[in-house]
């Protein structure tokens, strides 16, 4: 039953995605990723958005939003790295490919809530 709830919450969130990136948007700075992706997309509170590095090819942030995926893994009893990997990262991956190509997206394991007091992601252009 959880394999369902898991699957049944990436469908929709994917649903979510592809709608949003219906309207062709496209960036070229890391600013841009933090605008359109985190504050957009994502629909997130800049002062929940931590910049750990920002520079012309990387962008490394810690979100400590009220997360969807955290509250349903809580509810489930589901590891949130189970959980990131199978809702959030493909979604996101999806989206970033839409935004550009050449964009690598990353979740830190080490330091995802509730293990740590924020999320931690990094995204940078490929060489």
């Amino acid at each position: 039953m959880k394999g369902f709830v898991l699957l049944l919450a990436k469908y929709a969130f994917y649903l979510y995605a592809w709608f949003w990136c219906l309207e062709r948007r496209r960036v070229e700075t890391t600013v841009g990723v933090l605008n359109l992706f985190y504050l957009d997309f994502l629909r997130l509170d800049r002062r929940d958005v931590e910049v750990v590095k920002l520079d012309e090819r990387e962008l490394v942030t810690r979100c400590r939003n009220r997360c969807p995926i955290l509250n349903l893994s809580l509810k489930l009893g589901v590891d949130t790295k189970l959980a990131c990997k199978v809702i959030s990262e493909p979604v996101c991956r999806y989206v970033l490919n839409r935004l550009n190509p050449s964009l690598v997206f990353e979740r830190n394991y080490n330091h995802i809530r509730p293990y740590a007091d924020s999320c931690e992601e990094r995204i940078y252009f490929r060489c």
